[in-house]
C-alpha cells in the first residue's frame, strides 16, 4: 500500500527517501535514513523494526544484499515484507515477499532505488527513478519529490493516496528535513507546499542548532 524513492545526492553525500500511501502516517513507519550510511524501507505490510536493523547491518559494512539476506533471517514474517536498501556507496537490494500486495515491482539506477506494492501501473517505480534523475531542480529535496510526483502521474497506487512524507539526512546526527503529511485528500500536492515553506529556511535552522549565537533571528515577535 506504499510506493518510494529512496536515493543518495552525488554533490553532497545526503541521503533521502519519499514515499505515499493510502494508510495514514506511512512515514512514521517507512522512513529510516543514517548520515553517512545509508537508507531502509520497510513497506506493504510494514515491521518498522526492520529499518534500524537494517542500517546497523550497512554501518557494519554488510552489502545491501546481505542486509536482504540478514532481514530474511530476522523477521518470520518477512514473506509480507517489501525492503529496499541503499547504502552509502549508492548501491541498492530489493526484497519482495510472497505476500507483497497487488501489482507490485521497483527499479534501480546508481544511487537510488525505487518499489511499489498495489500499483496502479507497474511502470511506476521506473517512472520515479526517471523523474528523479531527469530532475532539474539544485535542491536534492525537490528532485526526490520531482521524482514520486513522476510515479503518481503514471497512477500511483491503485487507491487513492492519504499520506506521503519526506526526509533527508546529511553529515549531522539528526534529519536536515522531515516532513510529514499524515492524512489529506493531496498527501503530495501538500508537501510540495510544506517543501516549498520549508527550504528556504532549513540550513538557517540547521545553523541555529550548531553556531546559535551567528543564527538570524526568527523574525516572530518577542525574538530579540
Amino acid at each position: 500500500m506504499t510506493f518510494s524513492l529512496a536515493a543518495k545526492d552525488p554533490k553532497t553525500g545526503r541521503f533521502g527517501l519519499v514515499l505515499s500511501s493510502s494508510s495514514p502516517a506511512v512515514a512514521a513507519r517507512c522512513v529510516n535514513l543514517r548520515a553517512g550510511v545509508g537508507a531502509v524501507s520497510s513497506q506493504n505490510v510494514t515491521n518498522p523494526g526492520l529499518g534500524p536493523i537494517g542500517l546497523d547491518l550497512l554501518e557494519g559494512g554488510a552489502t545491501p544484499d546481505e542486509v536482504v539476506a540478514r532481514l530474511r533471517d530476522a523477521d518470520q514474517y518477512i514473506e509480507y515484507r517489501q525492503v529496499t536498501v541503499l547504502d552509502a556507496q549508492g548501491r541498492s537490494a530489493v526484497f519482495n515477499g510472497e505476500g507483497t500486495l497487488g501489482v507490485h515491482g521497483f527499479a534501480q539506477a546508481d544511487g537510488a532505488v525505487a518499489a511499489g506494492n498495489m500499483l496502479a501501473d507497474p511502470a511506476v517505480p521506473q517512472a520515479m527513478v526517471d523523474g528523479f534523475l531527469d530532475s532539474t531542480s539544485a535542491q536534492f529535496e525537490q528532485r526526490l519529490l520531482d521524482g514520486i510526483i513522476a510515479g503518481l502521474a503514471l497512477g500511483g497506487e491503485a487507491g487513492p493516496v492519504r499520506s506521503a512524507g519526506l526526509a533527508v539526512v546529511d553529515d549531522r546526527p539528526w534529519r536536515l528535513t522531515d516532513l510529514r503529511v499524515d492524512d489529506a485528500d493531496d498527501p503530495l500536492d501538500e508537501l510540495q507546499r510544506l517543501l516549498t515553506l520549508w527550504l528556504p529556511q532549513r540550513d538557517e535552522y540547521a545553523l541555529r542548532a550548531v553556531h546559535p549565537e551567528a543564527a538570524p533571528s526568527y523574525g516572530v515577535p518577542g525574538d530579540r
